[in-house]
């Protein structure tokens, strides 16, 4: 059984609140949990306390025990200290579709001359 350490939605139609819970990772994102850890509130401003609360003795014994956090709750843990999260980079995301389609476009023809241009000179080595 993999355990994962994830948001469940509570709160009203467009008045969202997280609940951290321990959770089989079957189980659905709202449904059946093992232990709630504490909550996420978006709402309010990333300055106030209330915004997020975890307990942390809690999730140090549930990681010890092999569960895995998602990738919104290891943001948390990162920011808490407890774990550390890779800095993701992709720069091709914030490109739109016809400009990334023209730039594979462009590698692809470089990549096939490199390759033109590498059997030429092999073809020409045995020559000499």
């Amino acid at each position: 059984m993999s355990l994962k350490i994830r948001l469940a939605r509570a709160g009203t139609k467009k008045r969202p609140v997280y609940h951290i819970v321990i959770a089989d990772s079957r189980a659905p994102r709202d449904g059946r949990f093992i232990e709630r850890l504490g909550y996420f509130n978006p709402l309010l401003p990333k300055d106030k306390t209330e915004r997020l609360k975890l307990d942390m003795e809690k999730v140090k014994a549930w990681l010890a025990k092999g569960a895995l956090p998602t990738d919104r709750v290891l943001r948390f843990l990162d920011q808490a200290g407890v774990m550390t999260r890779e800095k993701r980079n992709n720069p091709t995301r914030a490109m739109p579709r016809k400009e990334r389609k023209a730039r594979a476009e462009e590698a692809e023809k470089a990549a096939a001359a490199a390759k033109a241009a590498a059997a030429a000179a092999k073809a020409a080595a045995p020559a000499s």
